[in-house]
């Protein structure tokens, strides 16, 4: 696809290789329209020719050399480009490498709070589990309708625990298929 120098180049190459005479075509063309001319040296001529010619000959190999060039231009303007977005590209891995090393930097404080809000876990899950009391072995449907009445008196016909006041179950539920697991959440008031 040629651009606007390269078609100008291309002009001045016909111009240029229009523009060299050709002697002996000069001469066999006067001679046809009947003009007598003094004779001419032909070793002379020759040698002209010939330099004209080599004149010629060079004159193409210098277009041959600017359509070179002008594609090593282009080429050149590419790789520019080229090396421009892999410098950006590198600027925007520095920068990020930079935040990763921030960040890596803060990782030990990172690291002391979250082995302390673990620990603060931990302790919370235990106190939630303070007021739990499993009872295993009880068989299934002993404790019929009322599970609660049925634990206050199995903790004191069976146990001998007195309660004054009688303690307050918030939930009380089975866990498990049935004749393996009871679990019975109770709250014993103060």
């Amino acid at each position: 696809m040629p651009n606007d120098k390269t078609a100008s180049k291309h002009s001045r190459q016909l111009l240029f290789s229009e523009a060299i005479p050709q002697p002996k075509a000069m001469m066999a063309q006067t001679a046809s329209q009947g003009h007598t001319s003094p004779p001419v040296d032909q070793p002379a001529l020759d040698a002209t020719d010939h330099i004209l010619q080599e004149i010629a000959s060079v004159g193409r190999r210098l277009e041959a050399m600017d359509l070179k060039i002008t594609d090593l231009t282009l080429a050149s303007s590419s790789i520019r480009a080229d090396i421009a977005s892999f410098r950006e590209t590198a600027n925007n891995l520095d920068q990020r490498l930079s935040a990763v090393e921030d960040h890596i930097a803060t990782t030990p404080d990172q690291e002391e709070e979250l082995k302390s809000l673990r620990a603060k876990l931990t302790e919370l899950e235990d106190r939630s589990r303070r007021d739990n009391v499993c009872f295993f072995g009880i068989p299934e449907q002993k404790e019929g309708s009322d599970i609660k009445t049925f634990l206050s008196s199995l903790l004191t016909n069976n146990f001998g625990i007195e309660f004054s006041p009688p303690p307050e179950f918030q939930r009380v539920h089975r866990i498990g298929p049935s004749h393996k697991v009871s679990y019975h959440r109770m709250l014993l008031a103060p």
